[in-house]
């Protein structure tokens, strides 16, 4: 029996190879904002895009210090003195010190947790510590005001922690779809992920231009073609060799012979107005003037005092957030300490004005007070 073969027709071969990769922050690329993904999506856009890591980084920088103030003042002196010694973890004391790392999860996530540990026998706070969000849960509970917080048991499945009355829990910016806070960042990795690409690009353009391939063709046919090119192929092999040494070594050939730079026809995309474009919206998501973050789009530009007006008042509204946090701390270590007075959290004073200006406001006050003193007394004469 004879068998038949069918014949298959060739297929054509791949012309061109690409580099299939992309940038290293491909989490950004497939978003989708999950609860523990979610907040990895916004760590990658702070890790990718330093404008908002510096940012982040800033706002926590100006929002400043806290102490306390009491009706009583020994309370005031010992309480300002534990909220300046409070160990907070990681070779760190203070308050401000726990505050800071408690603001960071709270811009980044949208939420912070943190624990107040008390010292042997329940008479005094031994440290302030923070959480990792991710690892724990809120669920409400049969009123909007009651909520309980969970977290990995002895078994792996979630259970109420202990002790929640030593929990602090605080959401940035909560709303009816979202009672557990929203980060500062969830309107970004859309725009983060355009400027990786842009950025990425960059990057390869630039090793391609950087490492150039060149075409060696030629043209005269005499001989065999075959040996011409194996021997164009070395010398030329040869000669880029020595070159990548140090010396130089010229190429010599017989015949007609075009060398050409591939890629060189290809001109760059223009990246400055698409990446200001990007940045432009970053910058305006964190409230930040643009020049406190290096991007120095104006020669003459200056903090104005309507932007610091609204810096102030950004601000002012993450203290607001912080200070119920703060509150309890404080209510905790005086009732411990068996004193009933009451007491104010104090943020430490804004000032983001420029001094020269401040300076000459203070010197017109004076001076019209001047004027009007001399006035009243020409009056009464």
């Amino acid at each position: 029996m004879r068998w038949l073969k069918k014949r298959q027709d060739p297929r054509a071969a791949a012309a061109q190879l690409r580099e299939s990769s992309r940038h290293p922050f491909g989490l950004l690329r497939d978003c989708g904002p999950l609860s523990r993904g979610e907040i990895r999506l916004y760590r990658a856009v702070r890790e990718a895009v330093p404008a908002v890591d510096a940012a982040i980084y800033k706002l926590i920088r100006m929002t400043g210090g806290v102490t306390a103030a009491c009706g009583d003042r020994q309370a005031e002196a010992e309480l300002n003195e534990f909220l300046r010694t409070v160990p907070a973890g990681r070779g760190q004391a203070g308050i401000n010190a726990f505050l800071d790392c408690y603001l960071d999860a709270l811009l980044t996530c949208g939420r912070a947790i943190g624990e107040i540990v008390p010292a042997a026998g329940n008479r005094d706070i031994a440290a302030l510590v923070c959480g990792r969000v991710e690892d724990i849960e809120i669920r409400e509970g049969d009123s909007p005001l009651d909520f309980t917080i969970y977290g990995p048991g002895e078994t792996g499945q979630m259970e109420a922690l202990p002790y929640q009355e030593l929990l602090l829990f605080t959401p940035l910016n909560p709303e009816t779809g979202n009672p557990c806070g929203v980060s500062l960042l969830r309107s970004l990795p859309f725009m983060a992920d355009i400027l990786m690409k842009i950025y990425h690009t960059i990057g390869v353009n630039w090793e391609r231009c950087g490492n150039m391939r060149f075409a060696v063709t030629c043209r005269n046919s005499e001989g065999d073609a075959a040996q011409r090119g194996r021997m164009l192929a070395g010398e030329w092999s040869r000669a880029m060799e020595d070159t990548r040494n140090g010396s130089v070594r010229d190429f010599v050939a017989v015949g007609d012979v075009d060398i050409k730079v591939i890629g060189a026809d290809a001109p760059l995309l223009d990246s400055q107005v698409p990446v200001r474009q990007i940045l432009e919206q970053i910058v305006s998501k964190t409230g930040i003037p643009p020049f406190m973050l290096g991007l120095s789009w104006n020669s003459t530009e200056r903090m104005s005092a309507q932007q610091a007006d609204l810096l102030t008042t950004e601000i002012t509204a993450i203290r607001r957030t912080l200070t119920p946090a703060v509150e309890r701390v404080c209510r905790l270590w005086l009732r411990m300490h068996g004193y009933a007075c009451g007491f104010e959290a104090v943020w430490d004073d804004i000032n983001l004005q420029d001094q020269v200006e401040e300076a000459r406001a203070a010197l017109y006050r004076e001076q019209a007070r001047k004027l009007k003193l001399e006035n009243d007394r020409a009056e009464e004469s």
